[in-house]
């Protein structure tokens, strides 16, 4: 039966479909404007990029204290600082395609790519057969690690102001801290208790879980992102990421060389790669600057001075953070023959550090709006934390060993927060993806070079004090089984286990002392930052960055907020 006039037509329509239109073009705006996206659904998408950050931070953390466990158990001990080098360098090399690719296609589908690579490497890591396998697993993994933690990034600033986004980072950093602390100690008593395997294995239902979650919230779309598959591998600069792959690659094979087989510099096998890093390198900087129309990392950000900064602050930190993370526990499972659990568990405090300091800068950063004299003061908080460990030996006393790592946590996690918010206030919104890719992946070179470093440097001292100290009949054999299976040492004689134990001591003093000079470098990079105004609202970004004359020529508010803060 027809409807009897007009308005009762109107109604039965209205009936039928306008709440399904008009919901649909609500979500349809929240879409293409992730600003205006719901409080409820922002946070649950900030909760489940967090959850991969977590993640990200719990593997970092579990395998630092499984380096001993693992190369025992395949007698590759002298390979250990692969372990952690093979993940940085895949992490390095793939974190800065991550800001152009999430700008490419789309901020979930970068996302779902880089947990589908860290869970397929997490899994060949559990089951690997051989110490190579565990390797590529561990470089398959680092594709999707990198890419974890700068998505995460890109999507709190996609959907918050900047000037809270300093403590919304805080919140990330959380996530961060609580992996890494949990990573240590979980790390050590899994192996204890099921082997080193099981703790690899056991993050595979979270990642899933958080797969799922990112599949689920993470929908919105981003102004230039591609329309088509085509269009989407069409700009990809691959180019720029081989090359980048290359250079990198390269510089750490050489150091590897040199640490793992204790190969001279006249050797070709470190002389080679080095030369190979050095013109990959410059072919990486002539691609980025000449052929890519959308480079991984545009040179011209580089010529900016908070850029430019920034970059050698990220770098240089990293470098002390992630060698103390690796090399620090070594101490108390080697030098004072900890077991691996209670070992890792020194690396506890300095989580706890972590998540402090990054609440502490947010929060900083959100009631005062200034992030100069934070970044400069806590920068100072590494150097603090080295110096200390300096005087670390068999009869240290609980205070030193469990609170002398305190300032480095709190000093990363605050520089680390400060520096990004340094970084995008002085760049135009088109330019953050990838400028924030800029940033993670000098943090990620940092790691690279310092992880393998201090270990071409452990390497080195431990050779020369263990021959030294080691002598007579059969004593190549005792010092080659030390470098190769480091838990081997409890099993030498009382005077070969100190001579053992006291070269160990002093090759790790040698790698504190490596990291004391870069952290006063990079105390040292941070002086020359400018300090920009940061707008509380998205309008506000928008029209500050409207008034800026230039790429890294501040406002007249922004002079005055300089001035006012040095």
């Amino acid at each position: 039966m027809a409807p009897s006039s007009p308005a009762a037509a109107a109604s039965v329509a209205d009936e039928r479909s306008p709440l399904l239109q008009n919901a649909s073009k609500s979500e349809l705006e929240h879409l293409d404007d992730p600003t205006k996206l719901p409080k409820r659904r922002r946070n649950a998408i900030l909760v489940a990029v967090w959850l991969g950050v977590f993640l990200g931070a719990l593997d970092g953390t579990i395998v630092a204290t499984l380096i001993s466990d693992v190369s025992s158990s395949f007698e590759k001990s002298n390979q250990a600082g692969l372990l952690g080098t093979s993940y940085l360098l895949s992490t390095a090399t793939f974190t800065p395609l991550y800001g152009r690719l999430a700008d490419i296609i789309g901020r979930r589908n970068a996302l779902l790519i880089a947990l589908t690579l860290f869970t397929g490497g997490t899994t060949l890591c559990g089951l690997a057969p051989s110490m190579v396998s565990l390797l590529i697993g561990r470089l398959i993994a680092g594709m999707g690690g990198g890419g974890l933690m700068a998505v995460s990034s890109i999507v709190a600033s996609d959907l918050v102001p900047l000037k809270q986004r300093a403590l919304f980072q805080g919140l990330a950093n959380l996530f961060f801290g609580a992996g890494s602390g949990l990573g240590g100690p979980l790390g050590g008593f899994i192996s204890d208790r099921f082997g080193w395997r099981t703790a690899f294995l056991c993050q595979i239902p979270v990642l899933l879980l958080a797969a799922i979650l990112v599949f689920r919230n993470l929908r919105y779309r981003i102004a230039g992102q591609g329309k088509s598959k085509r269009e989407m591998v069409r700009r990809i600069d691959y180019l720029g990421s081989l090359t980048l792959v290359i250079s990198l690659g390269s510089l750490i094979f050489a150091l590897s060389y040199k640490n793992d087989r204790n190969l001279p510099w006249s050797s070709p096998l470190v002389w080679a790669p080095l030369i190979s890093f050095v013109v990959s390198a410059i072919a990486f900087g002539l691609v980025e600057a000449f052929w890519s129309p959308e480079p991984v990392m545009p040179l011209r950000l580089l010529k900016t001075r908070n850029a430019f900064f920034v970059a050698l602050t990220n770098l240089t930190l990293s470098w002390v953070s992630f060698s103390i993370l690796y090399f620090y526990p070594l101490f108390f499972e080697i030098v004072k023959q900890n077991s691996a659990s209670r070992a890792g568990a020194h690396l506890l405090p300095n989580s706890i550090a972590l998540s402090v300091g990054s609440l502490f800068a947010g929060w900083f950063i959100r009631k005062t709006g200034r992030y100069y004299w934070l970044i400069v003061i806590t920068s100072a908080f590494p150097v603090i934390a080295l110096i200390s460990f300096l005087f670390l030996n068999e009869s240290s006393g609980w205070f030193h060993s469990w609170v002398a790592v305190l300032p480095s946590g709190f000093g990363f996690a605050s520089v680390v927060t400060a520096t990004l918010i340094a970084l995008i206030a002085s760049v135009d919104r088109s330019d953050m993806a990838t400028a924030t890719g800029l940033t993670y992946l000098y943090r990620y070179v940092g790691q690279v070079v310092g992880v393998a470093s201090s270990a071409s440097v452990l390497q080195a001292v431990l050779t020369s004090q263990l021959r030294e100290r080691i002598v007579g009949p059969g004593s190549a054999e005792i010092i080659e089984r030390i470098r190769h299976v480091a838990t081997s040492i409890k099993d030498l004689p009382p005077a070969t286990q100190i001579a053992a134990r006291t070269s160990y001591r002093n090759a790790l003093h040698g790698v504190f002392g490596l990291n004391l000079g870069i952290a006063v470098l990079c105390l040292l990079c941070t002086l020359p930052l400018r300090e920009y105004a940061l707008p509380s609202s998205f309008a506000e970004e928008e029209e500050n960055r409207r008034q800026r004359n230039g790429g890294d020529t501040p406002s007249s508010e922004e002079e005055e907020v300089v001035a006012g803060s040095r």
